[in-house]
């Protein structure tokens, strides 16, 4: 608006005008008075938290697809890390798949994703028969201690998909599970 103001105060016509109505464009875009058309960048944690909260939505959608075609259906944990990979690639470039972690106890394992430039390891879990609140922090414990000595993970961020409400008190095992320290910061989303 600015700008159109200063191209009807300075539309004389002559080449001083012009001059003058560009070295005030100049000045503006210095100072900044005039928005850029880049969006800011978004913060990853919240990228990823978004992918969390949506996606119980976003695997019902798929079930639903037109003339009854064959679908991706999130039966088990393999499925749930085959679509939550899929919707990283919205916002990530380098989504390193199970590299291993340091061993622990004597032994290592494989993280499920690893966003090396944002320093962020995602965890998944799958809910199921034999695999309910207490076996799922169990295995989130174990994963929390694995993960504060690699050197790549600053934030641990674990997703449990619950779609059948296995775990009765999720806000519970995410504030218990949860741990904000110099090492390792964790975050626990349990979602359906």
């Amino acid at each position: 608006r600015e700008f159109r103001d200063k191209i009807k105060q300075g539309s004389g016509g002559t080449v001083e005008s012009g001059i003058g109505i560009l070295q005030s464009v100049k000045e503006d875009l210095e100072l900044s008075a005039i928005p850029s058309e880049t969006p800011p960048a978004q913060n990853p944690l919240e990228l990823v938290r978004g992918i969390c909260d949506r996606f119980h939505l976003i695997a019902r959608q798929m079930r639903s697809r037109h003339d009854s075609r064959h679908t991706l259906d999130v039966q088990d944990e393999y499925d749930v890390q085959d679509l939550f990979h899929a919707l990283l690639h919205l916002h990530f470039e380098d989504i390193r798949p199970e590299e291993w972690t340091p061993s622990y106890a004597g032994a290592s394992a494989r993280m499920d994703f690893l966003l090396k430039n944002e320093q962020i390891v995602v965890e998944i879990k799958k809910t199921r028969t034999g695999l309910g609140a207490k076996e799922v922090g169990n295995q989130l414990i174990e994963d929390i201690a694995r993960y504060q000595s690699h050197p790549d993970c600053v934030l641990l961020l674990c997703f449990v998909y619950d779609p059948d409400g296995r775990v009765a008190n999720p806000r519970g095992i995410e504030n218990d599970l949860g741990q904000d320290s110099d090492d390792l910061h964790v975050q626990v989303m349990i979602r359906p």
